[in-house]
């Protein structure tokens, strides 16, 4: 089966406690089988008058203790089988979130988070259930008919179990013609799901958009529509799922009928004994959970095979960016270079960057500026290693940034984007991030140099205030300086501010600014940015447009130039000194 094999690696692993669990579930079986034997002597006995008192404390003293060791064996037995299926499931969620992890922008453009968030509850529960729930009802029909089928071969009549039985074929065709049709709507009705997530985190995240355009109730008929889409799907799987029991039900209704009439004629026969007659309906009973059992096991594989189906798709996903078979080591970043790099985003058209050439010193540090769309953060995000570039078109310490191992390279990095993203945690622990060992004094340190402090005083719980959700307690401008004090924290050889201080007044930036010059000398600095007096310090600037650099020197040269640095400079400096 498809399903066993794409989860081999985990029942290989756990073969012990399955043979456990199945060891037991056979030995619950076949003592199992003993009561009705047992019950149907006592009567034959009481038929011919010939039952004694001690025979009949005997036969119950018996069923009392065969009772307490089959409730210890069913005990061992359920708390082992499903322990397994809560720890594959663990253990999937486990690996899915670390193979997230692992994945690059592009993946994320493919797969929705209502996609993802679906893999991680839904199907994962289903295989889980497969895995515990399956497995018990796959054994209790293999083992419990056979046994069952067996002691009535044994010990009551050939005839009439096979007289009994004539309706159970009919199962077959039953469950196979359900089962093919449940797989098909239950991926729909997972994709379904998954859709109607993407519409909730929406909702939600962009909440106050939506009231402050009095969309609410635009939204909620949307969500209204796509929960029907999803009620409908799995009422239609619901509808497959209902038919499976009562279908079952009355195959095995005709056999007990049979197994009455039948054998009824045959006690009068004198060909078995009424205590036999007896006997064979209390087995024919005790085949009702298996009959029913192999149903669930039918429903439970194809739900759990359309599960594993598609977090195997997950998995088989690899990150655009790989590490080179033999990456070259370097201890420190001490040359940036980018040579005649040229960029385009996957699902883009026309390029990113084109033809993007500097050179940038360790202890340096580069100013990008621009117009919006001119190419500032894509150029960051290539020193990230977020998407696959040109070989050769980037080096770190002259060797190729794709020779370099991603770990070490993010290890040289602090990264601060214009989206910020926010634990709904405490200030403290936001700022830590990156380093939850920091001392006190090391995040007090940092929240200096982001100009941070002072806010923070003003808060009721200071630094243990928490700032909700994506950081929906906090402005813009601490948003920002919280998040410079989360990359200044780590003191990394390379900190990338992709426009960082847009929400902050230019007095709290050139705090900032000069802070980070003195505490990061030595080290590199890149900074893109709208506002010019934020990059006027840098060593060398560049002006990009439309993905090329247009201008580029020192914030002197610039100005000498005359061009769109100069113009830009002008403006913004009238504007400072009117707003003052």
């Amino acid at each position: 089966m498809s399903f066993v094999a794409r989860l081999k690696w985990f029942f290989k692993d756990r073969w012990g406690s399955y043979a456990i669990a199945v060891c037991l579930m056979t030995a619950v079986s076949l003592l199992s089988t003993i009561p009705p034997k047992m019950i149907g002597n006592t009567i034959d006995l009481m038929n011919k008058g010939t039952l004694t008192s001690s025979a009949l404390n005997q036969t119950v003293l018996l069923l009392v203790c065969l009772s307490l060791l089959l409730y210890v064996m069913v005990y061992i037995w359920i708390t082992t089988l499903f322990g397994n299926s809560a720890l594959i499931e663990m253990m999937l969620r486990g690996r899915l979130l670390k193979h997230l992890t692992k994945m690059t922008p592009a993946f994320f453009q493919r797969n929705s988070t209502g996609q993802l968030m679906a893999l991680a509850t839904n199907d994962i529960l289903a295989i889980g259930q497969t895995a515990g729930y399956g497995v018990m009802t796959l054994v209790n029909t293999l083992v419990g008919a056979s046994v069952v089928i067996a002691m009535m071969l044994s010990f009551i009549s050939a005839k009439l179990m096979i007289a009994a039985l004539i309706p159970l074929p009919l199962l077959v065709v039953v469950i196979s013609k359900l089962g093919g049709k449940v797989r098909t709507r239950f991926i729909a009705a997972q994709e379904s799901f998954g859709k109607m997530n993407d519409h909730v985190l929406e909702s939600i995240s962009g909440i106050r958009v939506i009231r402050s355009y009095v969309q609410e109730s635009h939204d909620l008929n949307a969500f209204d529509r796509m929960t029907s889409e999803v009620m409908d799907k799995n009422k239609r799987v619901s509808i497959l799922n209902a038919l499976f029991q009562p279908l079952i039900s009355l195959i095995v209704g005709v056999s007990y009928s049979i197994g009455i009439g039948y054998g009824s004629y045959l006690v009068f026969q004198d060909e078995i004994s009424l205590g036999q007659l007896i006997s064979f309906n209390i087995y024919l009973g005790m085949l009702i959970w298996p009959m029913i059992s192999f149903g669930e096991f039918i429903n439970v594989l194809q739900r759990g095979s359309a599960s594993a189906d598609r977090v195997e798709t997950a998995f088989a996903q690899q990150a655009d960016i790989q590490d080179a078979l033999e990456p070259v080591r370097i201890e420190v970043p001490t040359v940036i270079e980018m040579r005649d790099l040229t960029f385009t985003y996957p699902t883009a058209n026309h390029a990113s960057l084109d033809r993007v050439s500097f050179r940038l010193e360790r202890g340096h540090t580069l100013g990008i500026v621009g117009r919006t769309g001119s190419g500032k953060s894509t150029l960051l995000k290539q020193l990230l290693r977020q998407y696959p570039i040109e070989r050769e078109k980037l080096f770190i310490s002259h060797i190729p940034i794709e020779n370099i191992e991603l770990d070490q390279v993010k290890r040289w990095i602090a990264y601060v984007p214009q989206e910020h993203l926010l634990l709904s945690k405490s200030i403290r622990d936001n700022i830590a991030l990156g380093k939850p060992n920091a001392t006190p004094d090391e995040i007090a340190r940092a929240i200096e140099m982001a100009s941070f402090t002072q806010d923070i005083a003003q808060m009721p719980e200071g630094l243990g205030t928490i700032v909700g959700e994506n950081g929906v307690m906090l402005s813009g401008g601490q948003k920002q300086r919280l998040a410079i004090a989360r990359a200044l924290l780590i003191d990394s050889e390379i900190l990338l501010l992709d426009d960082s201080l847009s929400a902050v007044d230019a007095r709290t930036e050139s705090r900032i600014i000069r802070q980070i010059r003195q505490e990061r000398a030595g080290k590199t600095t890149l900074i893109t940015t709208h506002r010019l007096s934020a990059v006027s310090h840098a060593n060398w600037i560049l002006v990009l447009d439309e993905g090329r650099i247009r201008e580029e020197g020192t914030h002197d040269e610039l100005m000498l130039l005359g061009g769109w640095y100069k113009e830009q400079w002008e403006r913004q400096q009238m504007e400072a000194s009117l707003e003052e």
